[in-house]
């Protein structure tokens, strides 16, 4: 699962990752985003530009936008098949643009979980491979999104069973190519990221609270 996340790096240092792609005048910092948030996305539109979608994806068929709250990860084992995927995964994908996100270690004989902030070991900017929807679209449109997950890389197994699937930059065409896509070759994409390229600490549990996105959330902390 990957339910937090972070993009708090400059304005100028996004745009040198992604010098292709059009970004809006100014971007707040976030620190510990959450889900039914809006967050910077770039749909395969065709267009290249960062977008605001709100994350949780909300199916077309959906009677309340609320379903979304249950549909912020998609696991990449089954994204091909699930009724709220299955289109999007062929026709409507983006990339969530991100610089860290967090997930929660167990630790021997505590109940209290440590947050961990994994990022690459670059401390640059990355993109999430997501897919995108809209709802309601005749009277007021939703477009949302959702992150896809799969199993660990040997850096993010022992703090959880789950990590987001980290596109590389040699991806980026054809996962955000307007037209429909051969599924079986789009999940060749979905594998996850060399662990020898990311590092991850231990951070304050600050960021336990959605509604804290304060600089303290990314800053490493003793254990």
């Amino acid at each position: 699962m990957c339910g937090r996340f972070s993009l708090w790096l400059t304005l100028s240092d996004l745009k040198e990752a992604w010098p292709d792609f059009v970004f809006p005048e100014a971007m707040e910092p976030r620190y510990n985003i959450a889900p039914s948030q809006d967050i910077a996305v770039v749909p395969n539109n065709g267009e290249g530009k960062v977008e605001f979608f709100r994350w949780g994806l909300v199916p077309f068929w959906a009677k309340e936008p609320s379903i979304g709250d249950r549909m912020i990860n998609a696991r990449a084992e089954t994204v091909a098949e699930k009724p709220a995927f299955r289109t999007p995964f062929r026709k409507r994908r983006c990339l969530v643009l991100a610089d860290g996100f967090y997930e929660w270690r167990a630790e021997a004989g505590q109940k209290t979980k440590t947050p961990m902030y994994i990022r690459l070991a670059s401390k640059k900017p990355f993109a999430f491979a997501g897919l995108w929807e809209i709802w309601n679209p005749d009277t007021t449109p939703v477009l949302s999104c959702t992150i896809i997950t799969i199993t660990p890389n040997e850096l993010v197994a022992p703090i959880h069973n789950r990590m987001p699937v980290i596109l590389p930059p040699e991806a980026y065409a054809q996962w955000l190519s307007p037209t429909e896509q051969d599924p079986e070759t789009l999940q060749r994409l979905l594998k996850p990221y060399p662990a020898e390229n990311m590092t991850a600490y231990p951070v304050s549990r600050v960021v336990n609270n959605p509604y804290s996105d304060v600089p303290a959330c990314i800053e490493p902390v003793a254990i």
